[in-house]
């Protein structure tokens, strides 16, 4: 087959063509008169599902009195529900190199009336707890067992956790393994159609990885388990 034939057969096979196999034509084959050379380019897709292996949560809890002589009182109030909260947490197997205590903050709001004398005093005291941990499965658990303290008359912010995945270098090189793989098998396809073999690589450009929340198209903080994607875009040099 000579050369301007093969373009024109490999042009209408690419055109024509759609997934498969994990790889995918993006254009027509491209004939370079100058060299004689004949080349197809394909992008080879890899996708794999992991599990996040980092979490973080954070949990707040606040109390109010109306007089400032009550602010002392209200410390100890703090310390004993930052102390309970602490509990809960050792109690399901979290070490204090994954807690995170934050110091407790005062704030005061003054209400006036239309003329700015002060009728009403709200003095507040917040405290913060976060967690850092690679024990991903327990926070559902000890989310909870904190939340049983709100029966208890506690005014707690128990804000969602996120979930990390780490790891990526970690498995890159295996991925762009499959994407390459993915297109070379694609090309192969639609070439053995067209009479002609795929030959070695020309040129490879790597896509960017993304990780998302498995099922979903954006985001990836608030699922445990994450999906990584990478396209490669592979130039295949074509033979008869």
């Amino acid at each position: 087959m000579n050369n301007n034939l093969l373009g024109i057969v490999l042009s209408g096979l690419l055109v024509a063509s759609g997934l498969g196999a994990g790889g995918y034509f993006i254009g027509q084959t491209m004939y370079n008169a100058k060299v004689a050379m004949n080349t197809a380019e394909v992008k080879g897709l890899a996708e794999k599902r992991v599990e996040a292996d980092t979490a973080n949560w954070t949990m707040s809890f606040s109390n109010q009195a109306k007089s400032k002589a009550d602010i002392p009182a209200l410390y100890q109030q703090a310390e004993q529900q930052q102390q309970e909260i602490v509990a809960i947490l050792k109690a399901n197997g979290f070490s204090d190199d994954e807690i995170e205590i934050g110091l407790i903050d005062y704030s005061v709001y003054e209400y006036r009336d239309d003329k700015q004398v002060v009728v009403e005093q709200e003095h507040n005291l917040t405290g913060r707890i976060s967690l850092e941990t690679h024990k991903v499965h327990d926070i559902k658990k000890v989310r909870a067992e904190v939340n049983k303290l709100v029966a208890k008359g506690y005014n707690i912010t128990n804000d969602a956790p996120t979930y990390r995945f780490t790891q990526l270098n970690s498995i890159k090189p295996e991925m762009l393994k499959t994407a390459t793989k993915n297109a070379r098998i694609a090309a192969n396809e639609f070439a053995e159609n067209a009479g002609v073999k795929v030959g070695s690589i020309r040129s490879a450009r790597q896509g960017n990885f993304s990780i998302t929340d498995s099922g979903e198209e954006y985001g990836d903080l608030y699922k445990i388990e994450k999906d990584i994607r990478v396209v490669t875009s592979i130039e295949f040099y074509l033979t008869e």
